[in-house]
């Protein structure tokens, strides 16, 4: 029967084996006690070790976790990073009595150490023989804020958070990410790491080129420390605060998640907003339509109009009024007009004081020789008698008016999800499908038989065009209707004849595929928006590009001309619109304010008033002169917006999209321009709430909530629709694919 080891006094327990070597029965000694006593109390090996440092500073950590403590905890991991100052090794200095217990019997003792000798242990050679050994200098501890890396590492984390955020933080946060990212530049240059400055530079500050490109551009020329105080707008950046608006919510947002990730480059952003940002914090949730978009007046730098870089770049002077005609053609077409209201007596508004109420303000016109056109013939002259007479003839639509537009719907059927894009030709006779077959169809839309002159060629009511290898995503009638142009996946753009339904012209310039095409006014332009994150112009006899439209961050997905041919307008994936000078080749006017990428964009008659919808549900309504928004049109839910429309007076707008309805807005409503109210109609109106889902289960519909300016909707069967046209006459064509 083995018999129980006695405890020891010091709380340890004794197993009887003496330590060491000593004798049986001898306090063991296995190491020596650390305040340098000799002899004491035996401490047996078996005895359990006391937790290190790091340990308890880990479990202390865990702790303060567990109860939600962020804040003690970062200061914590911050002060534990630090390395501590090396304690007083044993013996360091021989000082004479003070640590003679340590020197063995026999022994001489070293002599005292000399000021300024560097420290020393005291230790035995292979012969038992008492020497100094030196004691290595600890590294100087790095503080993590002189680490460009971490720098780098910690805006980085911040942007990839920024990005994954919901849609509905995204833009308070975008905007709280400039002045971060500016800082952690200057930080870079200011411990003389160049090429990772510009690098970094390079890399992140596309993010804010938008909104900040003329600050951008004056920051871009630092280099070296000694630039940042000689550079104006640095020194500003460094010796102010920089305001910003933010919401409670998405302040705490942010603030939780650098603590929470200090030790990861947390605490380098945290020191930036503490230091350089003044804050604002509003109470409530955001609201991420008045956020998104050009800065607020009241953010930025004190005594700089940070917030007006667009706005001052959107005073660029434009020209919106008509094109002016030329002299002899108007004198040519005011004669026929006048032979022809010889004719008619009806004593209606005659033809040729329409044709002059058509006319532009000779102030706000073009000038003629800025775009350079083909020689009149015959065939304009009638065209455009014919304008002046379907523009009398017209039924004027409105807010105010007893009926609202008509609507007619052209529903496609087994296109198996083939079907990408639609138009209509001005006069509704012809519509024209893109397919990802690689091929485009044109229907006659009146019954009548499409001819082709070509001998043999069997006239039938649709034709089909073979030309491209991957497939269409945009179609443009010219507008004669005499000429199709197909866009394609296989970089290219083709002209079609709608005489010989054959292609004419292939169009090659574009790097990537082509998302978009639109004819001018005008004819004999046409643009193009493309993957390669470029818009070009064309001319119809020219196989190359004349304008390249460079300028947008992502692609660029629809492009439109606009009324007076002079302006090209394209919507892209970065979220903004811009405006093309034609002449020039330069952007005149920047619009921001969606929240997601563009899908479709329209132009008022008059040129004044520009319409832009996408990804983001949402209708904006712009002032071109100013750039200015006017006003949000919610009311399609949470669906994609692919096709908007003004009507001929430019006073009611018609949407389409992926919910499988038209909705009718009044343009005027809610704007500095807002008209009398609108009379009382018979059909149904569109109430504050409308139905998103009309004909499904009753149990899956929802109500969403519409501005005030939303006049009506118009279901369809499990449709959606991909355009809306209105033609000379104000009808309203619509066209899809039945989904059903």
């Amino acid at each position: 029967m083995s018999q129980s080891p006695a405890p020891n006094p010091q709380g340890g327990i004794n197993n009887g084996k003496p330590a060491n070597g000593a004798a049986p029965g001898a306090a063991g000694t296995p190491n020596r006690p650390a305040n340098g006593a000799a002899g004491g109390a035996s401490t047996p090996t078996n005895r359990p070790a006391q937790a290190s440092g790091s340990d308890l500073n880990r479990i202390v950590m865990e702790y303060l976790h567990k109860k939600g403590y962020f804040q003690t905890e970062s200061m914590l991991r911050f002060e534990s990073s630090r390395a501590p100052a090396p304690a007083q090794p044993v013996g360091s200095q021989y000082t004479g009595g003070q640590n003679a217990a340590n020197v063995a019997p026999g022994a001489t003792p070293p002599p005292p150490a000399p000021p300024g000798a560097p420290q020393v242990a005291i230790g035995t050679n292979n012969a038992g023989q008492m020497q100094q050994v030196p004691i290595p200098k600890p590294p100087v501890a790095k503080s993590i804020h002189d680490d460009t890396t971490a720098i780098r590492k910690g805006y980085v984390m911040l942007r990839n958070w920024t990005e994954a955020s919901l849609d509905f933080y995204q833009p308070e946060l975008r905007r709280a990410l400039y002045p971060i990212f500016v800082h952690c530049y200057l930080d870079i240059i200011a411990k003389g790491q160049a090429s990772e400055a510009r690098d970094f530079f390079a890399t992140y500050s596309g993010d804010h080129a938008v909104l900040h490109g003329h600050d951008l551009q004056k920051l871009s020329g630092i280099s070296l420390p000694d630039h940042i105080p000689s550079n104006e707008l640095a020194q500003k950046f460094r010796s102010s605060k920089y305001r910003l608006n933010i919401s409670r919510t998405v302040f705490d947002l942010l603030f939780y998640f650098l603590q929470e990730h200090d030790s990861t480059g947390g605490a380098i952003i945290l020191r930036i907003v503490n230091q350089y940002i003044d804050a604002q914090v509003s109470s409530g949730r955001p609201n991420r339509f008045d956020s998104e978009g050009a800065v607020h007046s009241s953010e930025g730098l004190p005594d700089t109009a940070h917030g007006s870089q667009v706005d001052s770049f959107n005073q660029a002077e434009v020209k919106l009024g008509k094109l002016p005609y030329e002299a002899s053609f108007e004198k040519e077409v005011e004669h026929s007009l006048r032979e022809i209201d010889k004719g008619n007596a009806d004593g209606g508004n005659s033809l040729e004081a329409e044709f002059a109420s058509m006319k532009s303000d000779q102030d706000t016109a073009p000038n003629r020789e800025m775009l350079p056109l083909p020689p009149h013939t015959s065939v304009d002259i009638a065209a455009e008698i014919q304008a002046v007479m379907d523009s009398r003839a017209k039924i004027k639509v409105g807010p105010v008016q007893a009926a609202m537009p008509s609507v007619c719907m052209y529903t496609f059927h087994n296109t198996h999800d083939g079907l990408n894009c639609l138009d209509f030709s001005s006069d509704a006779t012809l519509i024209a499908g893109g397919f990802s077959d690689s091929f485009v169809k044109v229907w006659s839309l009146n019954g009548s038989r499409l001819k082709s002159v070509v001998k043999g060629d069997a006239a039938t009511t649709s034709k089909r065009l073979v030309g491209h290898a991957g497939p269409v995503y945009g179609v443009s009638f010219s507008p004669d209707q005499r000429y199709l142009l197909s866009a394609s996946a296989d970089k290219t753009v083709m002209l079609w004849s709608m005489d010989t339904y054959t292609a004419l012209v292939c169009y090659k310039g574009h790097n990537e595929p082509v998302w978009d095409v639109a004819f001018s006014p005008h004819g004999h332009y046409f643009a193009t928006a493309s993957h390669d994150q470029t818009a070009r112009l064309w001319s119809c006899d020219h196989i190359y590009p004349l304008r390249i439209f460079a300028g947008h961050m992502s692609d660029v997905d629809c492009v439109i001309f606009h009324p007076n041919g002079t302006y090209v307008f394209t919507g892209s994936s970065d979220r903004t619109v811009r405006m093309w000078d034609v002449a020039k080749g330069s952007s005149v006017r920047v619009f921001i304010g969606h929240t997601a990428a563009i899908n479709c964009l329209a132009v008022s008659p008059d040129g004044r008033w520009l319409a832009s919808a996408g990804e983001d549900h949402v209708i904006i309504l712009w002032e071109i002169g100013s750039g200015r928004r006017l006003k949000i049109m919610r009311g399609h839910g949470k669906a994609s917006i692919y096709s908007l429309a003004f009507s001929r007076e430019g006073t009611v707008l018609v949407s389409a999209g992926a919910d499988q309805s038209i909705r009718v807005w009044d343009v005027k409503k809610s704007t500095v321009e807002s008209g009398p109210e609108p009379e009382n109609l018979t059909v149904e109106r569109a109430p504050e709430a409308v139905s998103s889902a009309k004909g499904a289960e009753a149990s899956k519909k929802r109500e969403i909530v519409a501005t005030p300016d939303h006049m009506a909707v118009y279901h369809t069967k499990s449709s959606p629709v991909y355009k809306v046209q209105f033609t000379s006459r104000n009808l309203c064509l619509a066209g899809g694919a039945f989904n059903g």
